[in-house]
């Protein structure tokens, strides 16, 4: 697939953190990536314009959320998600399964596919592994994610690894649908590594869908409600059976500490709604740590949220007046600490990468830490 290249540039001599670039047909993402959410087809809060000036490569879509509304059709006659949704970089939409397995009131999972009751109107909805490629070839996304099944924190040996031979058959009918007729070789797909928290189950999942030669892969079913040291060995143990040629995307991982130890267990791309969704109740990231802006504390604190951030609400406002607009309820106190969240997320990323390319992502690692109060983590 010529519109698709990996290559990994820099291997970090302290720590073995990868730097990579991932070419596409809408343009080229730096690795390490955060990737901002824009669930329904925007980020919250933000236009796509400002999306571009805090240095956004790529965004996400949500397949299911999409599927419901406005629906994927209406999409395909806008001219597709970039023209309907007015972003021209790459877009990345995920399957639909972990929203389906959100849903677990209201779902039902057989082989064939997910049946389902939309959280909208109640009616009923149908996804298999054929459907999700229907949907998102219809959306146009630059990367595609293969139709999987995710399991919950905790679950049993068995039930795991009946969800991952299930994600395994699912990713072979995904990639068939998907090259049956090299009418979406401008789209690539990314298969799904499962396997709960089984170091097992994880190691014989990347190694079946590494044997199944996709473009990237995802590690999903992580950061699902289990401490981050179990994460953090979960990806210990799949790392050395994953192909090294290829982008690695740790799936719903997005807070500042998680970027980091990720970067350094060798993940490439990242993604979550974390920085818009805690930016609307006012909460805030800092190079020292969280800082709740609508804090009494900051009523006459005439400082930028982080002094040492570049966005455009550290350059211009203080933190005693976009507490005052949260306190007014005004909309803008929401955008200005949206834009300065994603901005911090996608500057940690252009500080991670350059600690790579001069061989020094262990000290930068040590200095991150040293200054980032883990006790006022997310």
């Amino acid at each position: 697939m010529p519109n698709f290249t990996f290559e990994v540039t820099k291997t970090c001599k302290q720590t073995g953190a990868r730097l990579g670039l991932l070419h596409t047909p809408h343009g080229d993402i730096h690795t390490p990536a955060y990737m901002p959410v824009g669930t329904a087809a925007t980020v919250k809060a933000m236009t796509p314009r400002e999306m571009v000036e805090i240095g956004a490569e790529i965004i996400l879509s949500n397949t299911y959320h999409l599927h419901l509304r406005p629906g994927e059709e209406l999409i395909r006659e806008a001219g597709g998600l970039h023209r309907f949704m007015g972003w021209d970089r790459p877009i990345l939409t995920d399957s639909g399964g972990f929203q389906v397995f959100s849903l677990s009131g209201i779902r039902k999972i057989k082989e064939e596919g997910v049946t389902f009751q939309s959280h909208l109107d109640g009616s009923r909805r149908f996804i298999s592994p054929e459907v999700s490629m229907d949907i998102q070839h219809a959306l146009g996304s630059d990367i595609m994610m293969a139709f999987d099944v995710c399991t919950a924190y905790p679950c049993d040996h068995a039930t795991a690894q009946d969800a991952m031979e299930r994600t395994h058959r699912w990713a072979a009918r995904c990639k068939a649908h998907h090259d049956k007729d090299h009418a979406h070789d401008d789209q690539a797909l990314f298969g799904i590594v499962q396997g709960a928290f089984f170091e097992d189950l994880r190691i014989q999942s990347a190694k079946a869908l590494a044997d199944m030669d996709f473009i990237g892969y995802g590690i999903g079913g992580l950061s699902v409600g289990e401490p981050k040291p179990i994460m953090y060995g979960m990806l210990e143990a799949i790392m050395p059976h994953m192909p090294v040629t290829k982008p690695r995307y740790l799936m719903g991982v997005g807070s500042p500490d998680c970027l980091v130890e990720g970067v350094l267990r060798g993940v490439d791309m990242f993604d979550c709604v974390l920085a818009t969704r805690i930016a609307r109740n006012g909460t805030c990231f800092t190079t020292d740590g969280r800082l709740v802006i609508k804090n009494a504390q900051y009523a006459r604190d005439f400082g930028p949220i982080d002094p040492e951030c570049d966005c455009y609400a550290c350059r211009n406002f203080s933190r005693a007046y976009i507490r005052h607009l949260f306190k007014a309820g005004e909309i803008t106190g929401a955008r200005l600490a949206s834009i300065h969240n994603l901005r911090f997320l996608l500057r940690l990323m252009e500080g991670v990468r350059r600690a790579i390319a001069e061989d020094r992502f262990g000290e930068f690692r040590s200095q991150f830490f040293a200054r980032y109060d883990m006790s006022r983590n997310f």
